[in-house]
């Protein structure tokens, strides 16, 4: 059995999401990000196979074609995915995988992996989010305007996931985060294989 457990997690735009997830890594053993494939250009201070496999749109349609992914989505105008096999090859090895991922994504990733656990992370305001936005100060109105309107439309499909966490203040989501994996690695399934020895004794 894989003894990870597959996080899908998705947010808004602006809802700290990215931080939210690096806190995690820092403070957490035995955790990973999927390092997900993308047509998108490189921001600053990325680095590629660190933050994405930045790839052009033939090499990533081609991976389609050849049903590589465990999902992928075009978001953005740019597309998405995430190479199957690496996942499956993390969790089997006792990892607790994180999908950073949209609606979209997160849908095909629970149709064919049914036993991973979604969490959706949501502002405290729209004025928040707005606020977090701009305050990146790469973005411009028209396209501060443009990501608000997709916000909306991305946070009407947190009723889909299994856990909802509100980041107003940045410490208790963080907790809320950890309480959900510290929980999941507690649950019976796991727990019998990784103490199989432990158990054994104590039934005799």
């Amino acid at each position: 059995m894989q003894l990870g457990t597959l996080y899908i997690i998705s947010a808004p735009s602006g809802a700290g999401k990215t931080s939210l997830v690096k806190a995690l890594l820092e403070q957490m053993e035995g955790v990973e990000v999927s390092v997900s494939h993308t047509t998108r250009s490189m921001r600053p201070g990325e680095a590629n196979g660190v933050d994405y496999h930045f790839v052009d749109e033939a090499e990533f349609l081609a991976m389609v074609g050849q049903a590589e992914f465990l999902e992928h989505a075009q978001v953005f105008d740019n597309y998405y995915g995430t190479a199957q096999s690496a996942v499956e090859q993390r969790l089997e090895a006792g990892a607790d995988v994180i999908l950073e991922i949209d609606w979209q994504g997160a849908a095909q990733v629970r149709k064919q992996m049914p036993q991973s656990r979604s969490i959706f992370i949501l502002p405290p305001s729209k004025a928040a989010l707005e606020e977090r936005l701009r305050g990146r100060g790469q973005d411009s109105d028209e396209v501060i305007a443009r990501r608000m309107q997709d916000a909306v439309s991305e946070m009407s499909h947190f009723p889909e996931f299994d856990y909802l966490v509100i980041n107003d203040d940045f410490e208790v989501a963080l907790g809320e985060l950890k309480a959900i994996m510290q929980a999941n690695r507690l649950l019976l399934a796991r727990q019998e294989v990784l103490h199989k020895d432990l158990l054994s004794d104590l039934m005799t």
